[in-house]
């Protein structure tokens, strides 16, 4: 295996993605390249970038694309390394969880990814410093085993699946590095990641089915915008089930949900009327049409306080009880021991609200939690030209570019609870260019606003503000 190829391949993608270098004052990285034979004798070889602040020679600080070579047809380590100065610019950088996301993308089960790129005191796991693969660079991955990050195992650096590794390990240092200046450059370096950050095309409506069949009581939580309930109903309509609607609120009660009685407004004298809750009517139906399926549908479930608006009916959302000696008593004249089998719950839960009430472990454990993240509307558009859309109906469009700025700035700066802020696709979808820009403008530009004057993104606020200047003219910061 040559050495010289793969470097002069490394070079030329970076020029690739961005790294172009204009004048000997103004590098965008700095090459060590330590593969002489003496090197290589030892097996202590390496070549790669540096932080363009950096020295060619001697110790040096912050990340590094670091690549352990060999000319005895062995496996390479390609790395994100981190000199052993420490951090000096790239501190901040290292905390960003975008980073430690993207790179984990580009790791499989030979290759490692910390769980805390700034951690600078963590040697590497057994399945590296010991691996037979490597052992004859093993006493140079000891040398660095606390400043190696990320690392993959690479058996043939000149196929096309080890060059294709090594080109998304290069795009993943030009996205650290910030060198794409252009759409040439970011459409480079997209390609490059593509084939690891490519997702299963799951059908959600069959998945979240399938679950409901095994579990009957599920609750689908995500982002506002995300489709929750929406995706409720599609599921419901694809069983042809009979659906019963509520939404719970802060002053949500017992009597609304379960049973309560109420006045008679049309009555001269006052009186008083029996009330079926949402799940009373619903269990009741399920109850006497036990051949059909029935799902009552809870939009925003924890909105309400859970303990009062349940009550003794807690107890019945068990999915495996068979067998039960308990009668619960849902309104006078209809008690139950057991819901029925034709009868299912779909909640949905608003991740974003921080203002709701906590679900408690016991409520977990009853019902079956499915994620509802983000995600591209697929579709295609002769309409709107001059913008990224996908088109959805005749007159609705999924503004994909929008979309995909504010995914790129939660992905790299959201921490794992912050994911949970991400506007949803809903957010994106709009008649025309003009409804776009007022969505940005009177919704999702608020709520970013809003994050950040609660604490929450701090890191982004800058990229953020970018995109608002750019996209609407408004400035976060006046």
């Amino acid at each position: 295996m040559s050495i010289e190829n793969i470097r002069q391949y490394i070079k030329e993608k970076a020029e690739q993605f961005g790294a172009k270098t204009d004048n000997e004052f103004n590098k965008p990285y700095v090459e060590r390249n330590n593969t002489g034979q003496e090197a290589l004798k030892d097996s202590g070889a390496y070549f790669g970038f540096i932080h363009p602040e950096e020295e060619a020679s001697g110790p040096f600080h912050d990340f590094s694309l670091t690549i352990f070579p060999n000319d005895q047809n062995k496996p390479w380590l390609v790395c994100l390394g981190i000199g052993s100065s420490g951090f000096k610019n790239d501190y901040e950088l290292a905390t960003y969880p975008g980073l430690r996301r993207l790179f984990s993308k580009l790791t499989n089960e030979r290759g490692f990814c910390k769980s805390d790129f700034s951690d600078i005191e963590t040697s590497l796991p057994k399945s590296i410093t010991g691996s037979l693969d490597l052992q004859h660079i093993k006493n140079t991955i000891k040398t660095y085993t606390k400043v190696l990050p990320t690392c993959q195992i690479v058996d043939d650096p000149e196929s096309q699946e080890g060059k294709q590794l090594i080109a998304a390990f290069v795009a993943g240092y030009a996205k650290l590095r910030d060198w794409p200046s252009n759409k040439d450059h970011r459409k480079a370096v997209s390609e490059a990641l593509e084939p690891f950050l490519k997702t299963e095309t799951i059908d959600e409506t069959e998945e979240i089915q399938n679950l409901l069949n095994e579990r009957k009581y599920i609750v689908l939580q995500g982002p506002p915008g995300s489709g929750k309930t929406r995706t409720a109903k599609s599921v419901a309509d694809k069983i042809r089930a009979k659906t019963f609607f509520t939404q719970f609120h802060a002053e949500t009660s017992y009597s609304d949900f379960i049973y309560g009685i109420r006045p008679d407004t049309e009555n001269e004298e006052l009186r008083y009327k029996e009330n079926l809750g949402s799940f009373s009517e619903a269990l009741k139906y399920a109850v006497d049409h036990t051949n059909e399926k029935v799902i009552l549908i809870i939009d925003e479930i924890n909105r309400a306080n859970l303990s009062n608006v349940l009550g003794p009916i807690f107890y019945l959302f068990e999915y495996k009880m068979d067998v039960s000696n308990v009668e619960i008593e849902i309104a006078p004249n209809f008690k139950v021991t057991k819901l029925p089998e034709n009868f299912s719950v779909i909640a949905t839960m608003n991740t974003a609200d921080r203002s709701l009430a906590v679900v408690d472990f016991a409520l977990r454990r009853r019902f079956a939690w499915y994620s509802k993240m983000p995600k591209i509307i697929d579709g295609t558009s002769k309409r709107l030209e001059s913008v990224s859309v996908n088109k959805i109906t005749e007159e609705e469009f999924f503004f994909k570019e929008d979309y995909a700025v504010i995914e790129e700035i939660f992905n790299w700066y959201a921490s794992s609870p912050e994911l949970n802020l991400q506007p949803g696709e809903g957010y994106f979808i709009a008649n025309s260019e003009d409804e776009m820009k007022n969505r940005i403008r009177y919704e999702i530009f608020p709520l970013i606003k809003e994050y950040l004057q609660e604490g929450l993104l701090r890191n982004a606020k800058e990229e953020f503000n970018n995109y608002f200047s750019t996209r609407i003219n408004l400035s976060l910061f006046e």
